[in-house]
């Protein structure tokens, strides 16, 4: 069981024939994803060898669907043509659209949200500026790596890349069902809050992992939605307890202002709810195991 992403989910890349959309897609078939064509309209009606695998380009996301059933879209295009890319995949009402672009300007993220709100969020949009989702064993769309940790009944949700990684490998051992990287620009589509409702339905979700950084009130949110909705446990990491005020670090939502966003007020808003947060990746991990030996 996963959440979002299956075994069964059928995946288009749009700007599949650029550099890096070529490459990931690439990895994403190793990972056995089963990508069923990108999207170039520069490029419609031909075909891209992967290593033996033939690949056609269609020249919008609305024709991939129609001829390949395609449900899920991982968007590999340059951040001043990124929104044009995500409202087209919203048009084509695809289900899940994964936007692994960095730089995406504040602007044209809010502009596609709101499109997308108005359009009724048939479309779920996970990032912008984010690695993706992996249900280890079943998909992988965008660029988690696919070798780091193996399937399991731990939820993940992080806004940091990296310390994803970094916790799917620490937990390898246990696996985790679905790891979702929801980005940490300011504004973004799928949230801490939406991960952890959809971890909760998800009957083959034991326990969860919420990543967060300083900046912002994304955690504090997340802390009440878990009073009153999540009884699965949960453990956290806050990254940042170092950064001093005032200053942008890494991304760009991840700046705080004199008392407000910090990591240290995150921290207590979630203990407050009954979630134990380390102070370091190891240390939540560590308390996940810790968990996780107790069921």
């Amino acid at each position: 069981m996963a959440i979002w992403l299956t075994k069964e989910s059928k995946v288009i890349v749009q700007g599949m024939t650029g550099s890096e959309g070529s490459k990931h897609t690439r990895r994403m078939l190793a990972a056995g994803t089963n990508v069923v064509g990108g999207v170039n309209p520069r490029k419609a009606g031909t075909t891209v060898d992967f290593d033996g695998t033939e690949l056609p380009v269609f020249a919008s996301v609305a024709d991939a669907m129609r001829e390949t059933g395609a449900d899920v879209t991982v968007i590999f295009v340059p951040p001043q043509f990124t929104k044009g890319a995500v409202v087209e995949a919203i048009d084509a009402r695809i289900p899940l659209a994964v936007v692994i672009t960095e730089g995406v300007p504040v602007h044209d993220t809010a502009s596609f949200w709101a499109y997308n709100v108005a359009r009724g969020e048939q479309t779920r949009i996970i990032g912008p500026n984010c690695p993706g989702i992996a249900s280890p064993g079943a998909s992988n769309a965008g660029i988690i790596p696919a070798d780091i940790t193996g399937s399991g009944r731990i939820g993940l949700v992080s806004k940091s890349g990296t310390l994803t990684y970094q916790m799917m490998y620490e937990l390898r051992d246990i696996g985790f069902s679905t790891c979702v990287g929801i980005g940490g620009d300011p504004i973004i589509g799928t949230t801490h809050i939406d991960a952890l409702a959809a971890f909760e339905a998800d009957p083959e979700t034991d326990a969860i992992v919420m990543i967060g950084e300083i900046g912002g009130d994304a955690e504090e949110r997340a802390a009440e939605f878990i009073k009153d909705n999540v009884t699965k446990p949960v453990v956290g990491y806050i990254a940042g307890f170092t950064a001093p005020p005032g200053k942008t670090m890494g991304h760009a939502g991840a700046i705080i202002s004199g008392s407000a966003g910090t990591a240290e007020a995150k921290q207590q808003a979630l203990e407050a709810v009954g979630v134990k947060v380390g102070k370091t990746p190891t240390e939540t991990a560590k308390l996940m195991r810790e968990l996780m030996s107790g069921r």
